[in-house]
């Protein structure tokens, strides 16, 4: 099986893995919402700021480093191992220890005990991180989904069970445990390796030299995506935060479902060509089609369609996350465009360009939330839309230096998603307007997007045919081997 292969069929396995997990946890989110409330899951946030604030620390920089590199001994995956364990309980006893602080910080003691469980997790992701890796270097992203999947699904169970059962907040906390735990036992039954003793200064310094750059990117990702609910809750409290955590987890959900799936495959097929920099363009230009096709018109339907999502699906009393789910899908739109070329930046060999990047980036975001939280989520929401619209084409830039990009083919990948996306809204509206008085709003929600696939594979279909066939191709290469031959035989 040639790399292009392996690389369409992990985008398909990316995709079962992130389609399926975030249904599943989608269709918990609601139930949990619908039954906890905005100030629950406020709280909630207040406690994952700092748990991702501990696993950036430890993160994936051992892990990217292993699935970068070109030659891999057991000395780094050994070395790997041990020090990701080892500052992983570092970071559950700091994490612990500082619960009580935390909770004092945000004026909310309920949050002792929830920092203090969610810890626990740093622990879960430290023995799997190099599991994960050796299997993402396989481009074995048949088995990553089957561990994603199961994970999610068993912890799904156990928060809708314990949320309907009245154990309000422990619901979700449950959920990212029993997930994490899952998760990581999956990982060492379908992986062969085990971690022996083989450690190495040299081989640490190797995989240091890379990770280094990786663990600065991670607390910067952190930042970047944190620093919104760290203001809110600490400036608006726990409902404004539950508000806005409504509506960025659908920014997030499609953002997984989407541009993720492409990204997660970048890095280790990206690393393979890392020599060649005309096949590294090819497949940078057949990415960017594949992601444009399904980003473009998810995000412009989250849009238009966040009053009939909003109360909806969650009901009345999420209303104000309407006007901030509706910004927060032009930001989605935009990371669609530039997030996953960092993968691109960092399969190269240049973790540093990445980290410079995302510093810029971050400052940004942290003073538009700054001067925009005392305004209100609605006001920090359009704060981290223009930080966007100002910062993100330096991504761009940076892909244009490494590979000498040709910029008119390159935006060329982006006219039919945006031709079909721009007939697709105007429909919607105009669905909206003629139904909306006399539709019930989920019946109305079901329609728009039906109508809205449908008519954007048409307009796809009949307005831009070459590239409709282009994506057939490449759907046709991601099937099985047998499916190909009767395919094949079928067409002759």
């Amino acid at each position: 099986m040639s790399l292009q292969q392996k690389a369409i069929k992990g985008v398909v396995w990316t995709s079962i893995q992130n389609w399926g997990g975030q249904a599943l946890f989608f269709i918990t989110f609601l139930i949990l919402a619908r039954r906890l409330g905005p100030s629950t899951f406020g709280l909630v946030s207040m406690a994952n700021i700092f748990v991702s604030f501990v696993q950036a620390l430890l993160g994936q920089s051992f892990a990217d480093a292993i699935v970068q590199r070109k030659d891999v001994e057991d000395e780094h995956l050994d070395t790997a191992f041990w020090i990701n364990l080892g500052i992983g309980i570092t970071l559950f006893l700091i994490g612990f220890s500082a619960a009580d602080l935390i909770a004092t910080a945000f004026k909310q003691a309920e949050l002792t005990p929830i920092v203090r469980c969610l810890s626990v997790s740093v622990i879960l992701n430290a023995l799997g991180s190099t599991h994960q890796a050796i299997l993402r270097r396989q481009l074995n992203f048949k088995s990553l989904a089957a561990r994603q999947l199961i994970g999610q699904t068993v912890g799904c169970g156990v928060a809708i069970a314990m949320a309907l059962t009245g154990f309000g907040v422990w619901s979700i906390v449950s959920q990212q445990l029993v997930g994490n735990l899952v998760g990581t036992s999956l990982l060492w039954k379908f992986t062969d390796w085990r971690p022996g003793f083989k450690l190495s200064k040299q081989h640490f310094q190797d995989l240091f030299n890379f990770g280094i750059n990786v663990v600065g990117m991670n607390i910067l990702v952190f930042v970047s995506l944190r620093a919104d609910n760290l203001l809110i809750g600490y400036y608006l409290g726990p409902k404004a935060l539950g508000y806005y955590t409504v509506a960025y987890r659908l920014l997030v959900t499609l953002t997984q479902l989407l541009t993720d799936t492409v990204r997660q495959v970048i890095l280790p097929t990206f690393s393979r060509l890392q020599d060649d920099k005309e096949k590294i363009r090819q497949a940078f230009y057949t990415a960017t089609e594949l992601m444009s096709f399904a980003a473009f018109p998810a995000f412009t339907g989250m849009a238009i369609l966040s009053p009939e999502l909003v109360l909806g699906l969650f009901g009345e009393q999420w209303h104000p996350s309407i006007p901030v789910m509706q910004l927060l899908a032009m930001v989605g739109l935009l990371r669609s465009v530039f997030n996953f070329s960092g993968a691109v930046i960092m399969a190269l060999g240049k973790p540093t360009w990445n980290l410079v990047l995302m510093l810029l980036d971050t400052t940004g975001k942290v003073i538009a939330f700054l001067i925009a939280v005392k305004w209100g989520i609605v006001a920090v929401a359009l704060g981290l839309l223009i930080s966007t619209c100002v910062f993100a084409p330096l991504r761009l830039w940076a892909i244009y230096r490494l590979v000498q990009l040709n910029i008119l083919t390159y935006l060329s990948r982006y006219g039919p998603p945006l031709l079909g996306s721009g007939i697709m809204a105007g429909s919607l509206l105009l669905c909206k307007y003629l139904l909306h008085p006399y539709v019930d709003i989920k019946v109305l929600l079901g329609l728009c997007v039906g109508l809205g696939a449908l008519i954007y594979l048409l307009s796809i279909y009949l307005l831009v045919p070459q590239f409709f066939q282009k994506l057939l191709a490449i759907a046709r290469s991601a099937a099985p081997a047998s499916w190909q031959k009767k395919l094949q035989s079928g067409s002759k």
